[in-house]
């Protein structure tokens, strides 16, 4: 069978399990399958595949089929200028995520030596991009999964800033190292029980960590903004990332830790959905 073919066939398989970009994602696990990039695909179509990687590329339709992300599958998802090594211990990066790299860079300019602290670190994905950004600016990363500051490591290494890292295993409760000129957080916002009605992409397969954000979707939000407090540098920058519904609330958080709020910033959906503040 040619690739065409297996396409095809695989974007079938996909469409009746009502998968919405069923053509792209088939292609993509098909680059993924034969380790080639999509343009390699459209251009050698009529080229054969050996059994081998036919039987490969039926096992990633399968497990998309049932909702598995392609990120998972493809253990890559791009993100800002760069494309991060993502695993499903990760929450995968999203474009609405990239709001907070682009305040970060338009706020501060080249400048002398500034330090940031990013609070869950995840895939690394928001710290990475800006130190790849800004090269003289140094980065403090801390997770509670030893897994996600094993992922962002690995995604240091290849954007060539891990010499400007450090990674500290540590609940945002407990970490009391350093004071920073930038904090930047996009904390577990969602309602532990509205996690169950999400897009099943997500509610089935990314990490629960993650996501839940306690009862009212602000538990760990709460954690965020007072321990920033402590660790910021007055007239230090936080910018976080918020629930769609959550403006009003995480403002008054905000403003009982002595932050100023500069700007509300929406996302590609007209959400709001980060919050630029300053320590005052």
């Amino acid at each position: 069978m040619n690739i065409d073919s297996a396409i095809s066939e695989g974007l079938k398989i996909l469409t009746d399990n009502l998968i919405l970009n069923p053509r792209l994602d088939a292609e993509i696990l098909m680059a993924k399958t034969i380790n080639k990039d999509r343009n390699f695909i459209l251009l050698n179509s009529k080229n054969s595949l050996s059994k081998n990687d036919l039987h490969n590329f039926y096992n990633l339709i399968e497990k998309r089929s049932h909702g598995n992300p392609v990120a998972y599958l493809t253990n890559s998802k791009f993100f800002w200028n760069s494309e991060f090594f993502i695993t499903n211990d990760v929450l995968i990066p999203r474009p609405d995520t990239e709001l907070i790299v682009e305040n970060v860079l338009r706020l501060i300019k080249i400048r002398n030596k500034i330090n940031i602290l990013d609070i869950g670190v995840g895939s690394g994905c928001i710290l990475l991009s800006i130190l790849k950004e800004r090269k003289n600016f140094y980065g403090t990363g801390i997770d509670i999964s030893k897994k996600c500051l094993n992922i962002t490591k690995k995604n240091a290494i290849n954007l060539k800033v891990s010499s400007r890292l450090k990674l500290y295993k540590s609940d945002v409760d407990k970490f009391n190292f350093g004071k920073y000129d930038l904090i930047v957080s996009n904390p577990p916002y969602i309602n532990k029980h509205k996690i169950k009605y999400l897009e099943r992409d997500v509610a089935k397969f990314e990490p629960k960590l993650a996501l839940n954000g306690g009862l009212d979707g602000l538990l760990e939000t709460r954690k965020v903004v007072k321990k920033s407090s402590e660790l910021i540098k007055k007239n230090g920058k936080l910018i976080l990332e918020i629930g769609f519904d959550q403006k009003n609330k995480v403002i008054n958080l905000l403003k009982r830790e002595g932050f100023y709020i500069n700007t509300i910033e929406k996302d590609l959906a007209n959400n709001d959905r980060c919050i630029v503040s300053t320590k005052i």
